[in-house]
């Protein structure tokens, strides 16, 4: 960087509030503004065509998938429409947000440099970052959520993944991160309590942290009922614990900064575990790692406790980035067989139970619980817990949020479309012969069909030999009511795979291969989940009681890690020990309360933003988050008052506490008088939460327009942000540098390693 160019960028700083000297001893910490100005505006005719021919592929598949469309639709419109439209989202879209809304300042030093300590804020590789991020928030949701929603037809599934994510989901991911980044890595609770005051600020601690623990919950049970009784998948997620022990150990000391070694390392390590765990499961050693689920439910509250306070360098962030080259590659390799082997999908676009409530998969309309099954792939609040969490405090730099806020909610929607496709792929019959419950079919082949032919589905005539043999194929003795939806995107997985790789033979390993991935998939998110929630504790206990606020006080960390995940360890524990499974029948809670935490993060966004004095710009904000209350408030109305027993909490409560009451020893689904009593529990924990949440998320919405009302009538407010403190450390932003990137890193490689700043926590 010449004299008048590092002026230029001073210059700069002190029109943004930032007065920052660089050391003039070091090399550049960032790219000058003037140069990024001239990057973006850059338009070779190369690079418009390219533009070009994106946006009109983009627009070709909508058109097949949402106007031309006969009996069936091919899947690879899906893909195409998908890509393009994140390609485009990403490209254009985010830009605005970072240009309008944040302006990111790479001369500004980020917590993981400022606050550095090697446990929590530890600066990260952003591919490593980016790797951590997307395991973490990728869990349950874009593979379970997308497949029951398929119920309603595939085109208002297809539009609120891809649609919802370029304009809600991915905003609320990078906003918060951004945020909470500049605020040294703050909880959203903890911001809130700054942002909104009292009121608001204890309203959305208490909702954050109960809403944590049912969300964690309900991710671990996911796990164990995917691990029970499957010594291949025990042993392969088991071995991702001891692989990631040695890249954080191989990165932090043995070859520091050789991202690129580690990784190929890593990627041979987790595919001789996958494959060891075929070998193992015929072995005695399979015998020994066929677990009963309580038994898996302890040793995952165990391994919750050990990740959330060991070093994230050791085990959460290697752990993270090598479980997303399985969560990335077998996506990708689905994108790819889907062109490929071109399936067609005969489910109609919009279904005959998108205006019915009594959907054998989803109970209730459309609207609103299309959007609230869809609870990840294209908004979660679950996310803002995790943007605000670990991300933040890892950070090497302020740019590189775009790329892995953004773009790390990208690749989840991804993964919800290729979810839904997969789940749409396969035979409609055989679709709901899976997913209704064992009440309505009565756990039979035979009750299967007759309940799915009695539907009256055009076009459906399953048979029993339908579901006989495709169970035979993968491996299993009966694939009737496999609820919850992760067993019909392994049968759909396993469809469409064998169709590319190893024919009708290979139909069991893809089956059982999708079932360990999916376990993986999930895992990352509970150990992260758990992480986050003791920050969320600290930063709520040191309210009261300072100490508990320094994130590096060990006794801290381990009494708020004890209490998280005794909170929601004891919440598995009933699941599992239940006779209806507990925590499955408060599994509807978690689509409704990760989306009320997604207004609530929305709401602190919109807040902080008016303080900012972007009027002209809040409506990135303000559009999503209307959206978001709209539809989780009206749902969780339904869900209180209405009255009909399989969309009412209460209905349903009073329906099975009456049959007791009558002395029926069994009433629809449950067979006994115990299973009675326990929906009659469940239903009324169910309804409690759901008033809890609803009340706490409006008392957050209202305050967050009061304090935006109040920044509007005052021309902005005080800013909550850290001071600034100016960087000593460059790194790119995106995935792969620039050609001023590559400029400034070669100046800092040429620098004599004695007169490099100690970077104690980077990796």
């Amino acid at each position: 960087m010449s004299e008048n160019q590092r002026r230029r960028a001073d210059n700069r700083q002190r029109q943004d509030g930032d007065v920052l000297e660089q050391d003039p001893a070091l090399p550049p910490v960032a790219v000058d503004p003037e140069t990024l100005d001239a990057e973006d505006r850059r338009w070779t005719p190369a690079k418009i065509a390219l533009w070009a021919g994106i946006a009109l592929l983009g627009g070709l598949s909508w058109t097949m998938l949402a106007i031309v469309r006969g009996e069936t639709v091919n899947a690879i419109w899906f893909v195409f429409a998908a890509v393009c439209t994140y390609l485009i989202g990403y490209r254009f879209y985010s830009k605005l947000i970072e240009a309008k809304l944040l302006k990111p300042n790479d001369r500004r030093a980020t917590p993981a440099e400022y606050k550095a300590d090697g446990k929590d804020y530890a600066a990260t590789d952003r591919r490593v970052l980016y790797g951590h991020h997307f395991a973490a928030i990728a869990g349950a949701g874009p593979l379970v959520g997308p497949v029951l929603a398929a119920q309603m037809g595939y085109l208002p599934g297809t539009i609120w993944i891809i649609v919802g994510v370029v304009l809600a989901g991915a905003v609320q991911d990078y906003l918060v991160m951004f945020f909470s980044m500049r605020r040294g890595g703050r909880s959203l609770g903890q911001m809130a309590r700054d942002e909104l005051g009292l009121i608001g600020g204890t309203a959305a601690l208490i909702a954050t942290l109960v809403i944590m623990i049912i969300i964690v919950a309900i991710l671990a049970l996911v796990v164990v009922n995917a691990l029970a009784e499957s010594p291949w998948g025990v042993f392969s997620v088991s071995m991702t614990i001891p692989i990631a022990l040695f890249m954080g150990v191989y990165l932090r000391y043995l070859r520091p900064g050789k991202v690129t070694e580690v990784s190929i390392i890593g990627f041979v390590l987790l595919l001789a575990a996958i494959i060891a765990g075929g070998w193992v499961a015929d072995t005695p050693l399979g015998d020994a790692l066929t677990l009963e689920p309580t038994t898996i439910a302890w040793g995952i509250i165990i391994y919750g406790f050990i990740a959330a306070v060991l070093p994230v360098w050791l085990l959460l962030a290697p752990r993270d980035y090598l479980s997303t080259f399985m969560k990335v590659g077998t996506i990708v390799m689905l994108a790819v067989a889907i062109i490929i082997v071109r399936p067609e999908i005969s489910v109609p676009a919009v279904s005959e139970f998108a205006s019915r409530d009594d959907g054998p998969v989803v109970a209730g309309p459309l609207f609103p619980f299309l959007f609230v099954t869809i609870a990840c792939g294209a908004l979660s609040g679950f996310h803002a817990l995790i943007s605000s969490g670990t991300t933040p405090k890892m950070l090497e730099k302020e740019r590189q949020t775009r790329f892995i806020g953004y773009g790390g909610m990208l690749m989840e929607s991804f993964v919800a479309i290729m979810a839904l496709v997969a789940a749409l792929s396969i035979d409609r019959g055989i679709y709901f012969a899976m997913n209704s419950s064992a009440g309505a079919t009565g756990g039979t082949v035979e009750g299967a069909v007759a309940f799915v032919n009695g539907l009256g589905l055009a076009g459906v005539n399953l048979t029993p030999d339908m579901l006989s043999s495709l169970a035979s194929s993968v491996g299993e003795e009966s694939i009737v009511s496999r609820t919850g939806g992760a067993p019909t995107l392994a049968v759909g997985l396993a469809t469409i795979m064998h169709s590319l790789i190893g024919g009708p033979s290979m139909m069991a390993f893809w089956y059982h291969f999708a079932i360990m991935f999916e376990a993986l998939f999930i895992l990352t998110a509970v150990d992260a989940g758990t992480r986050v929630a003791r920050f969320m504790l600290q930063d709520t206990i040191g309210n009261v009681a300072p100490k508990f606020k320094d994130m590096s006080w060990r006794p801290g960390a381990w009494i708020c890690t004890a209490i998280m995940v005794a909170g929601w360890g004891s919440i598995l524990i009933m699941g599992v020990t239940d006779p209806l499974g507990g925590i499955n029948t408060l599994f509807p809670l978690f689509g409704i309360a990760n989306q009320l935490l997604a207004a609530i993060a929305l709401a602190i966004c919109m807040a902080i933003i008016a303080k900012k004095n972007a009027f002209k710009w809040l409506w990135i904000v303000a559009v999503p988050l209307a959206f978001a209350a709209v539809v989780t408030i009206t749902a969780s109305f339904y869900k209180i008052f209405s009255p009909v027993p399989s969309v009412g909490y209460w209905a349903n409560h009073e329906a099975f506490q009456q049959a007791l009451a009558d002395g029926k020893t069994s009433f629809g689904t449950a067979k006994t008088v115990e299973a009675m009593e326990a929906v009659v529990r469940n239903t009324f924990i169910q309804t409690t939460l759901s008033v809890v949440f609803v009340t706490l998320a409006i008392i957050v919405i209202i305050t967050a327009i009061m304090a935006t009302i109040r920044s509007f009538r005052s021309g902005g407010a005080p800013s909550a942000e850290d001071p600034a403190v100016a960087s000593r450390t460059f790194a790119p932003a995106g995935f792969l540098a620039t050609p001023a990137e590559k400029e400034i890193m070669a100046q800092w490689q040429a620098l004599p390693e004695a007169d490099r700043p100690a970077q104690r926590a980077a990796h």
